[in-house]
């Protein structure tokens, strides 16, 4: 009768990305050389919030030959960014029978797989630039809330509009949510008026400013996120940091950066002739959600009421979740 298989012990968690991991853990030298195979048992850790687009609901099970350790977890369809796992490991003998002799199983361990890799957020760039249709000029850059925030930034804050922290709508895997601190503007205008649209799911007051204040050479352009959220249309999140800000430290090594002049959502062209003025454009069919790294002053614009007559709840993007099985927007990593 063969001897049994020592519990594997001391597992570890390596190089760790959104969609894989590497495990290693200790055997006897008698175990190495007799294992066949590695059990992997893989489930979501316990949360008050899971990510409901995921197999949450029972452990996904591998089971892989015998390779030398450490060994390679890799597969979208049951990992996603930024979520915790447990896992545990069996080792096992394949009998001539058919049948295994198997270890017990080891003790469990917990890891977080990370963000989007740069690579990652290519292939949703890619992905963006083919629904980002023709550009269209804009002057102003704007942001709609409601009267006790402008009050709130009066009185509380010397009329800076402070950065707040990026919530988690869009892709699970970006890497600014829950990072990046900014203020959101949108820059999107109606086809008929060249203007921005009358109505705003976020509130009645708009805080316009001129374009060149937050668009100008002195300005990084990264992509940041594409998604949507069960509609026709998409969303495609910019954020503009000034060269060498903190901001731009943080998007320069996991962001793609966009040519300010050539770019298929956000543009800045140079005036052709002395007294011209530049010329800002966006993209006409995705929605773009705009992170300035910055504070805005207030005086730096002006404050007005929108003429729509009602507001479209529905169409807010806070904390809103990406829609997994849209082809569209979606990628082959977790999403």
């Amino acid at each position: 009768m063969d001897a049994p298989l020592s519990t594997p012990c001391n597992i570890q968690i390596c190089e760790v990305t959104c969609d894989s991991f590497r495990i290693v853990w200790d055997m006897t030298p008698e175990d190495t050389a007799r294992a066949t195979h590695f059990f992997i048992d893989l489930s979501r850790k316990e949360s008050r919030d899971p990510n409901r687009f995921k197999h949450r609901d029972v452990p996904t099970k591998l089971v892989a030959k015998a390779v030398p350790l450490p060994m390679a977890v890799r597969g979208h369809w049951f990992l996603s960014p930024r979520t915790e796992y447990c896992v545990a490991v069996q080792t096992a003998v394949r009998q001539p029978d058919g049948e295994y002799l198997v270890s017990e199983w080891s003790q469990v361990v917990e890891f977080c797989t990370g963000d989007y890799a740069m690579e990652h957020l290519q292939q949703l760039l890619d992905k963006a630039k083919g629904s980002a249709g023709r550009l269209l000029k804009f002057s102003v850059f704007y942001r709609n809330q409601h009267p006790d925030y402008f009050d709130y930034v009066r009185s509380e804050c010397g009329g800076l509009m402070r950065p707040a922290l990026k919530d988690c709508s869009g892709s699970h895997g970006s890497p600014i949510n829950g990072k990046l601190q900014g203020v959101f503007f949108s820059c999107n205008t109606e086809f008929d008026t060249g203007l921005p649209p009358k109505d705003s799911p976020y509130g009645p007051l708009r805080f316009q400013i001129p374009a060149g204040h937050l668009l100008n050479p002195n300005i990084s352009l990264y992509f940041a996120d594409f998604y949507c959220m069960y509609t026709a249309y998409h969303y495609v999140v910019l954020v503009l940091a000034p060269v060498g800000s903190e901001g731009d430290t943080f998007c320069r090594t996991r962001l793609p950066m966009l040519d300010l002049a050539s770019n298929p959502f956000l543009t800045y062209t140079d005036p052709q002739r002395p007294g011209e003025e530049p010329l800002y454009c966006h993209a006409s069919d995705v929605i773009l959600e705009v992170l300035f790294t910055e504070p805005v002053h207030l005086d730096q614009g002006s404050v007005e009421q929108i003429s729509g007559h009602h507001q479209l709840k529905s169409l807010t993007t806070a904390n809103a979740k990406k829609d997994p099985s849209c082809k569209v927007c979606n990628i082959s990593v977790g999403r």
